[in-house]
């Protein structure tokens, strides 16, 4: 039986001149392939070394990471795989009370901090039953690589089913504790050569016959950066113009000599602001690529004007990578329909069925709003060590529950509405934040903004907006809430507004909405 390990299939997939050009960093730092072939095979060397044993239930070993990003951290995680471990990545933002949380419920046997976090990590990994702590920092220091510049060059990947773990992704847990994805090497690989071919990865095309060069400036602790990214690169056999921290002038000074670049919305919006962005040093990009938020109409026109690109939105999850794109070309599955449409996800990618479903189980005609559900070859297990969480979480037939509210048209263009958590039910009327968002950021002096639901005596929810101000611009909110009245149904209108400096965003650019609610609580309590 073929080895199913999704190194593997990444390994098979580098150029037959190993001493090529794999990865050149911001600072200067040139890798080959055959370097990242050798430090993945010292480093799943050290690993395997440590003799850990199978879990009872025969998991594999955990290796939990929180790292600054490097190159080094990237070998890490194609090292883990290589022998035959289970990877879990933790955000560099989360604090002691976190990490206990993750390493508690994971139990990795190895865990790898950054050195000036390893005095407080190690004592409460040590503490969880974790029996090798290791750190690793983005200067090439650290004891995991002392360690594995002991260890041989080469090493055979250890042989692993499509089904087998590969990663545990932890959702970021805005409701509640979060939980943690189980990704198999199917799931991985599945979606990755998807993406290979919807996406149109060139080996030998792109600006004057070079193949694809990735632009990769996204955090690697987040499915984005480290699975879409990565994978569509290295299975292309792909150089990488890695990017330790974003800078949008580094970036744009990047783009004559890459060919596609994947960001979230804040890093379109930041290169927008630099003067250096023009249509000349876009001119040989191939692909612009946008997710784990939603892209504001105007960044989407915005960047289409200034660059002359239309940039190629998409729909993922931790527990699915990703579900939805917008066309890179014609997609003979819908009319051979090219267009990427602003304000929406594209279409349901090869191999995924999506559905949207009524609260009373049915499944809903195009147009009408309601649950997005899921299925496919890339959609997750279950949550690790939460059987009655998995099992809510999938329909009788097989479909995950993504959470997300949404529709898709009559040409097979799907948008997401929101999240069924942010669904604000206000005097027994369902309420869509993203519909009164899209008007509100419409309105003169609005940048962006936020609706979120509140308590309230009388209508039980009700919504208060938060708004950005455009520069230069001081928007009323009294005036702005007069004028959605003009808009829409007088239920959907928030109670109040307020005008912020910023919104509270994730590492991924995600507004933090929960935050929001908690602010707002108790505007409405009587007494």
């Amino acid at each position: 039986m073929p080895n199913a390990n999704l190194f593997v299939a990444l390994r098979a997939a580098f150029p037959d001149d190993l001493d090529a050009l794999a990865v050149e960093t911001d600072s200067g730092l040139r890798y080959s392939w055959r370097d990242l072939d050798r430090a993945t095979a010292m480093v799943a060397n050290l690993l395997q070394s440590l003799d850990i044993p199978t879990d009872p239930d025969g998991m594999p070993p955990r290796v939990a990471v929180q790292v600054d990003k490097s190159v080094e951290a990237m070998i890490l995680y194609l090292a883990t795989l290589r022998a035959g471990f289970v990877f879990l990545p933790l955000n560099t933002a989360y604090q002691s009370g976190e990490i206990e949380y993750f390493v508690g419920n994971a139990r990795p046997a190895v865990v790898v901090c950054t050195g000036k976090n390893f005095a407080w990590v190690s004592p409460i990994a040590f503490q969880a039953g974790t029996r090798h702590v290791f750190t690793l920092n983005d200067d090439r220091t650290g004891s995991l690589l002392e360690r594995a510049s002991h260890c041989g060059a080469s090493q055979t990947p250890v042989p692993r089913g499509a089904n087998d773990l590969a990663a545990i992704v932890y959702t970021s847990g805005t409701t509640g504790r979060s939980k943690g994805a189980m990704l198999s090497h199917g799931n991985l690989l599945s979606n990755a050569v998807m993406l290979k071919d919807y996406w149109g990865w060139t080996a030998t095309g792109g600006p004057e016959g070079r193949g694809d060069v990735l632009i990769h400036a996204l955090p690697i602790f987040h499915v984005h950066g480290l699975f879409v990214a990565i994978h569509g690169a290295l299975l292309n056999g792909s150089t990488m113009l890695w990017h330790g921290k974003f800078d949008p002038k580094r970036v744009i000074a990047d783009l004559p000599r890459a060919t596609v670049f994947m960001g979230v919305p804040t890093l379109y919006t930041r290169m927008l602001a630099e003067p250096a962005l023009t249509r000349q040093q876009a001119a040989r990009m191939r692909l612009f690529i946008s997710g784990s938020a939603p892209l504001l109409i105007e960044t989407f026109s915005d960047w289409q004007a200034r660059t002359g690109h239309t940039i190629l939105e998409r729909y993922g999850m931790s527990e699915t990578i990703m579900l939805t794109s917008n066309p890179y070309r014609a997609d003979p599955r819908y009319q051979n329909q090219s267009e990427r449409r602003g304000g929406t996800v594209g279409f349901p990618l090869p191999g995924v069925q999506l559905r949207v479903q009524g609260e009373n189980g049915r499944e809903l005609p195009a147009g009408e709003i309601g649950g997005i559900q899921v299925k496919g070859p890339n959609v997750f297990a279950g949550y690790w060590q939460m059987p009655e969480k998995t099992a809510e979480e999938f329909t009788v037939d097989g479909f995950f529950k993504t959470g997300d509210v949404g529709q898709q048209d009559a040409r097979g263009y799907v948008s997401i509405v929101g999240r069924s958590k942010d669904l604000i039910i206000s005097g027994g009327y369902n309420v869509y934040p993203a519909e009164i968002e899209g008007v509100l950021n419409e309105l003169p002096g609005v940048q962006e903004s936020a609706i979120v639901g509140v308590p309230h005596p009388d209508f039980g929810e009700v919504g208060v907006a938060v708004v950005i101000a455009r520069a230069g611009s001081t928007p009323d909110p009294d005036a702005l809430l007069a004028t959605l009245k003009t808009r829409l149904a007088n239920f959907k209108i928030p109670k109040r507004c307020f005008v912020l400096p910023e919104l509270p965003r994730n590492t991924m650019g995600k507004v933090q909405k929960n935050l929001l609610r908690e602010r707002y609580q108790g505007l409405f309590e009587q007494g």
